[in-house]
């Protein structure tokens, strides 16, 4: 039998299907925990854990079932008995967890790179499974991430829709300037990080303030928020992801 033909025959088709399942319920389990995630507005929603579940499980099926033709060899496509193929693929995993750290960066109260890294994660699975010879199941974990991936930025939601706003003024009255800031925040769905206020001696209060607003905002929107407030004075506002 050819290289191909062998490979197709590792599994049958109902253990395909069995394992496409497998993949599947993990991709829906880690979009239920990513879920609770989003809605409190944490870094790392939705896609991330689904990459993450969708990897994890992907290492498992490989380190199961893999190697089950080393017990029937047929040639040096086939290996020899005695071998432990799953310990090299092992160090693989733990070694990449350091290539994914490096994407990771943190500015302040912003997180970036967590999808990134966990794409880095399952493509050392799917590395794993082709070089197990498990190219169906390869192919399939490409397309599950690769769809996500593209439907998740498209289509995004909770924490992924939200960007950090810092916001400096001066208010000759604090409790107005506050009263407003909640309706404006309430009204467009934002997220007060931290609040910091210090009081000057004519009676003026420089408040600083970070914030979580809606990507589609912009410094215009602030500035003109800040404006329409009576008494606030020296308004510095600053958009980052």
């Amino acid at each position: 039998m050819s290289l191909a033909g062998s490979m197709l025959h590792q599994f049958s088709l109902l253990e395909y299907v069995e394992l496409f399942l497998r993949i599947l319920a993990a991709c829906f389990c880690g979009a239920c925990i990513g879920f609770e995630r989003t809605k409190r507005l944490k870094e790392a929603g939705i896609r991330t854990h689904i990459i993450v579940c969708c990897a994890a499980a992907l290492t498992m099926i490989v380190s199961k079932y893999a190697f089950a033709d080393l017990a029937t060899p047929n040639g040096f496509l086939f290996g020899t008995h005695g071998t432990d193929p799953a310990r090299l693929a092992a160090q693989i995993i733990s070694g990449i967890s350091f290539l994914g750290a490096g994407m990771i960066f943190r500015n302040g109260n912003s997180v970036r790179g967590l999808t990134t890294a966990a794409g880095i994660w399952a493509t050392a699975g799917i590395g794993l499974a082709v070089g197990a010879g498990m190219y169906v199941i390869g192919a399939f974990a490409t397309l599950i991430v690769a769809v996500i991936q593209f439907l998740m930025h498209r289509f995004i939601l909770g924490a992924d829709t939200m960007i950090i706003a810092k916001l400096s003024c001066a208010v000759q009255d604090q409790p107005a300037f506050d009263k407003a800031l909640e309706a404006y925040v309430k009204e467009h769905k934002m997220q007060i990080i931290t609040t910091k206020v210090t009081f000057l001696e004519d009676g003026t209060a420089h408040c600083d303030l970070m914030m979580r607003v809606n990507v589609d905002t912009t410094i215009a929107d602030l500035t003109a928020f800040m404006n329409s407030v009576e008494n606030v004075r020296a308004i510095s506002c600053e958009l980052g992801k």
